[in-house]
């Protein structure tokens, strides 16, 4: 997810600091080539990473006709990983202590690719799950560090770009990453798709042995830290949002690929391209909404909950055909690129001076809210329709709005 310049933290640990830290307070310090290089693998790590748990977006049909599983258990794919992703997020920071964190982020990454290639092999629906519960370990645990590591790479003059290098490859993703998946996967097979995914990750596993260097930890994460946020009104109100407005989401998003198909009549060979389209619009919808959100961060998820309801209400109805389903597929994206931005600023102007702490949290809602986001659309795919799917994605939307409305000042 998108995320703001987090606050910097010295270390207090023995151990000696990286040349990069031992510059951080002096601005005219540059950064080596091969820091920069180490960062751009890092954001390549980041591509890799919200790739593979997305990649099942784009891939239900055929993933469903391989196993005989319907669509709506064909979302279990997204489910798992979030579900694993949001335990793993607060958790496995308190769990490695003060492990050096090039070592984490490498095993990390190195998980994934594995259960990536575990993918590629599975021979039933069951190994298949499995293989993605491996993946919501990785995805939690990297973006619990990932921010960290891209902080402490560069002199304080330097956070700022190098924080928009590493998460530059999340956004990547969206735009790139899943639409290549889902296009690999028309023209060769979903396997390929995941092998794919796979293999950019044992690249960025080399790559980083090479280039990162050793990253003593920091002050470690205490369960108590993370518990104590649940306390500031202002950072529940945030916590809540951020579970409405990503639950809502992938309870229709989930299933794009079938609604696109089977609602708006759109070939199963466009829907690669088009959610290259969607994720060029949530791009767009990042900027509009990162240039307002400092001016009343309250207002801008307003009008976002609202722009979802309103883009999720009217697709059963003016999205019967290819030109409607294409307009609001583009509103859609728009709606909720903006969402990143806003819940962040949201949880770190409620916790300005416990700031990583926040951030852990509101991550692991984050992935808790994709999970059961995707679990409740596909029982509402499964008990009902595609339609249900998509009004009931609505109703979360617009409970959002009313939601925020309601909190008044308890919002920063």
């Amino acid at each position: 997810m998108t995320t703001v310049e987090p606050v910097r933290t010295a270390d207090p640990g023995p151990s000696s600091p990286t040349a990069a830290e031992s510059s951080a307070g002096d601005p005219a310090a540059g950064v080596p080539l091969r820091g920069w290089l180490a960062l751009v693998s890092v954001a390549v790590g980041t591509f890799a990473m919200v790739t593979a748990e997305q990649l099942p977006l784009g891939l239900l049909t055929p993933i469903g006709g391989a196993f005989d599983v319907s669509e709506g258990a064909a979302g279990l794919m997204v489910t798992v990983p979030g579900l694993v992703a949001s335990a793993a997020a607060p958790l496995l920071p308190v769990l490695i202590r003060r492990t050096d964190r090039r070592t984490v982020l490498v095993g990390l990454l190195g998980l994934m690719a594995a259960a990536n290639l575990l993918s590629v092999l599975a021979p039933s629906f069951t190994v298949l799950l499995a293989s993605r519960l491996l993946v919501g370990i990785s995805i939690g645990g990297f973006w619990a560090l990932a921010a960290g590591i891209a902080v402490r790479m560069v002199p304080a003059a330097y956070v700022g770009r190098a924080t928009a290098i590493t998460f530059g490859g999340a956004t990547a993703a969206n735009v790139l990453g899943v639409p290549a998946g889902t296009l690999i996967g028309e023209f060769s097979s979903w396997r390929a798709a995941f092998a794919t995914v796979g293999g950019l990750g044992l690249l960025v596993v080399a790559a980083l042995l090479v280039l990162l260097p050793s990253l003593p930890a920091t002050e470690p994460v205490r369960l108590g830290t993370l518990a104590a946020q649940f306390r500031n009104r202002a950072v529940r109100a945030g916590v809540l949002t951020t579970f409405l407005l990503v639950g809502g989401h992938f309870a229709a998003f989930t299933f794009v690929s079938p609604v696109l198909q089977d609602v708006s009549g759109i070939g199963q060979g466009m829907v690669g391209p088009l959610l290259l389209v969607f994720g060029a619009a949530g791009i767009l919808g990042n900027f509009l909404a990162g240039g307002v959100v400092g001016r009343d961060v309250r207002r801008v998820v307003m009008a976002i909950g609202l722009l979802l309801a309103a883009v999720l209400g009217l697709f059963p109805l003016v999205g019967t055909n290819p030109v409607g389903g294409i307009a609001l597929l583009i509103g859609w994206g728009l709606a909720f690129g903006g969402v990143p931005v806003s819940v962040q600023t949201w949880i770190l102007r409620s916790a300005p001076r416990e700031a990583e702490a926040a951030t852990a949290l509101n991550t692991s809602v984050f992935n808790l809210a994709i999970a059961l986001g995707a679990l409740f659309g596909g029982l509402v795919v499964n008990a009902a329709s595609l339609t249900a799917a998509l009004w009931t994605a609505a109703a979360i939307g617009l409970l959002t709005a009313l939601t925020v409305w309601r909190v008044g000042r308890t919002a920063p």
